[in-house]
């Protein structure tokens, strides 16, 4: 309760302007908040004003070196290649498989990487702290690329520290020679026909989440009522899984070893690139949406070189080819019509749907308590 009482008096702190944002992140990291908590306090709790006047300072000649940090993945094959070619840039590229290990990285002095790719729960951390570097807009010159729905986003206002690089959805993936008729709601999970051949993602968020929507509830309640409905849907689905896993199940869709799995819209895309007869669902109860953005670092060595690389990226033939490899949707609109299999914006019908994960505040020990009974059960 001590650890409570002291979360919501540093929360009312922020919010009053009593301490900063940077200070905030020390002091909440000090109390145990993890990084996604802290980022979803932060954008909660007031957006940064904008200075009013764009970074236009010159930044030199473009450097032959280029480091890149970025998920497994998730860049095309020639990518890489064919930016080196055209700018005569060498380019290192590391890969990562969680925003923690990449913040973790930069905090604890890692100062070679020119650009990294958070999640938009993590931008606000890393401006917080310095760990983000305001971008220059003179040298990007294909931001009109950009589909209005990512421009000025809730987590960088004025996108002054974050390029959207590629956006998805959390629904289902099915064999559509196993489950030809596979209906549009999480209810599929329930059925014992099933049993065996489904998997819910390894994710307390995830699983969770999607029983509340299946209640019609928020994928973020905090209501004990609401949250208990979740865990008994979630015990009954648990019956008929063959395990909760994330993105190792793509291999299973494949095989046939599963028919049904909860699972991201790209890496479904992904696993039907090897088998076509996969089909995904954006359940009618809705779920979860979220962005990943290019961003510079504060102590990047080559930042006229990583400035030149988003705005390579943003070339609709090049943000065509990252998310034609991905399977992922492209916040480049311009890039749409040159997509093997674009993925279209939500409208405005499946926007009301679609939910970011927010901060659960004290009601992280209560869903960590659901989520254990869950698992051992």
């Amino acid at each position: 309760m001590a650890t409570e009482r002291a979360v919501r008096d540093l929360v009312r702190d922020l919010e009053r302007g009593a301490v900063s944002r940077r200070e905030f992140v020390g002091r909440a990291t000090a109390l145990g908040l993890g990084l996604s908590t802290i980022g979803l306090i932060l954008t909660a709790c007031g957006k940064e004003k904008g200075s009013g006047q764009a970074t236009t300072a010159d930044l030199g000649p473009i450097e032959k070196e280029l480091n890149i940090y970025n998920w497994s993945d998730y860049i095309a094959e020639d990518t890489i290649p064919n930016f080196e070619k055209e700018f005569g840039v060498k380019v290192t590229y590391d890969t990562y498989e969680s925003n923690e290990e990449m913040v973790g990285k930069l905090q604890a002095g890692a100062s070679g990487y020119d650009i990294v790719v958070p999640s938009n729960y993590i931008v606000p951390v890393m401006t917080a702290t310095n760990l983000a570097a305001e971008l220059n807009k003179k040298y990007l010159t294909n931001l009109g690329n950009l589909a209005p729905t990512f421009v000025n986003p809730v987590f960088d206002p004025e996108n002054k520290h974050a390029i959207p690089y590629q956006w998805g959805t959390t629904g289902f993936a099915y064999r559509t020679d196993k489950v030809p008729a596979p209906g549009d709601s999480w209810a599929i999970f329930l059925d014992q026909k099933y049993a065996g051949k489904m998997t819910q993602m390894d994710d307390m968020r995830d699983v969770i989440g999607s029983w509340l929507r299946y209640r019609g509830h928020s994928l973020n309640s905090v209501d004990p009522a609401e949250l208990a409905g979740a865990k008994a849907d979630a015990l009954a689905a648990k019956k008929n899984l063959k395990a909760y896993i994330s993105a190792p199940v793509k291999g299973q869709l494949i095989s046939g070893d599963v028919w049904v799995a909860q699972l991201w819209n790209g890496d479904t895309e992904q696993a039907k690139a090897e088998q076509p007869a996969i089909g995904y669902v954006l359940p009618k109860e809705g779920c979860t949406i979220w962005t990943d953005s290019l961003v510079i670092p504060a102590s990047a060595p080559h930042k006229r070189a990583a400035h030149e690389f988003i705005n390579y990226v943003l070339r609709p033939e090049v943000g065509a080819a990252i998310s034609n490899f991905t399977g992922y949707g492209s916040p480049n609109q311009a890039a749409l019509a040159q997509m093997k299999r674009p993925v279209p914006y939500p409208t405005a019908e499946e926007f009301q749907r679609l939910e970011y994960q927010k901060d659960l505040g004290t009601a992280n020990e209560l869903w960590d308590r659901i989520w254990t009974e869950i698992k051992s059960a």
